[in-house]
């Protein structure tokens, strides 16, 4: 089953993937400083003990939850810094909503202008939060009173729609985050509001500066744009999000092909929100072969020497 955080997103008719073995590598997740639900330590703990061994905290534009974490990590456990950048796409690339996701993996977390460049993101996504929350006012629906309930954020915190939503399922108008996206935020929807900032190019040479892999994440119309990809490759794309828990055993195989034809390193991840349920249960719909871990160390190492 898809994350409801991501509703209206992922094919709807897409077979759960059984995995053969338990995971040990997740590159893909949330946490509070975005729009997940658990604290950095608590995922990382919760992750830990579903048996990963390499994991990635990739808030939506932002570090914070990678800094929180620093190196208080459980024994064994290995951290890879990274973010989620929600890029406007354009066309040929409008993967729901008129955007696409670029991760950064391995990015440096003490890049200052990659730190300048996320602020300007968060900023953006913080005026486009507060006209949706304003259009819902407008609508005859005030979430103030539920969204002042909710624990507080700071300038770091990056601000998304599930926690909108989150507030319409607290005041008792969304049974749940996909009901919520399905009638009131997605794209045609009365408090929608498009998203400004970075292109998938300017996310590209953001992530590669700050000595990341950029990767595509989620993009189940790879197999549809294989032609854009080659762009966004030729631009420094290099990596493709092959293995995710909304993947059926037919997505992953065509995303394999995909990464193969156009020389991307596969990834993967749960892409942990943690409104479907705890860590582990999502954690037990994930196949992300070791292998991918050791390709994506490798990719990381020489993303980081062609700074």
């Amino acid at each position: 089953m898809a994350d409801p955080a991501k509703a209206g997103r992922y094919p709807p008719d897409g077979r759960a993937l059984q995995p053969p073995t338990p995971a040990t590598v997740d590159l893909h997740t949330h946490t509070t400083r975005s729009d997940g639900l658990l604290p950095p330590a608590e995922l990382v703990r919760q992750a830990h003990e579903a048996g990963v061994r390499l994991i990635a905290i990739t808030d939506h534009d932002s570090l914070a939850g990678v800094r929180d974490v620093g190196g208080a990590l459980p024994a064994g456990l290995e951290l890879i810094a990274g973010v989620e950048i929600n890029a406007v796409g354009g066309a040929g690339l409008d993967g729901g909503g008129g955007e696409v996701h670029v991760l950064g993996l391995g990015v440096d977390p003490d890049d200052d202008a990659f730190e300048a460049t996320l602020v300007a993101q968060r900023t953006a996504r913080r005026a486009r939060f507060e006209q949706m929350v304003e259009r819902l006012a407008a609508a005859g629906l005030d979430l103030r009173a539920e969204l002042e309930a909710m624990p507080p954020t700071v300038d770091e915190d990056s601000l998304g729609r599930p926690r909108i939503a989150r507030a319409m399922i607290a005041r008792g108008v969304a049974t749940s985050i996909d009901d919520a996206f399905e009638r009131w935020l997605s794209p045609g929807r009365p408090a929608y509001v498009a998203r400004a900032g970075l292109g998938p190019l300017e996310a590209i040479a953001a992530i590669r500066a700050a000595g990341g892999l950029a990767a595509l994440a989620h993009y189940w119309d790879a197999p549809q744009q294989v032609a854009v990809l080659a762009e966004l490759r030729a631009a420094g794309l290099r990596g493709l999000e092959v293995h995710h828990r909304s993947f059926d055993e037919s997505t992953v195989a065509a995303m394999a092909s995909v990464a193969e034809a156009l020389s991307l390193v596969p990834t993967g991840g749960t892409d942990y929100h943690g409104d479907a349920g705890p860590y582990a249960e999502s954690h037990a719909g994930l196949w992300v072969p070791d292998a991918i871990g050791d390709s994506v160390r490798t990719a990381i190492e020489t993303a980081r020497s062609g700074r």
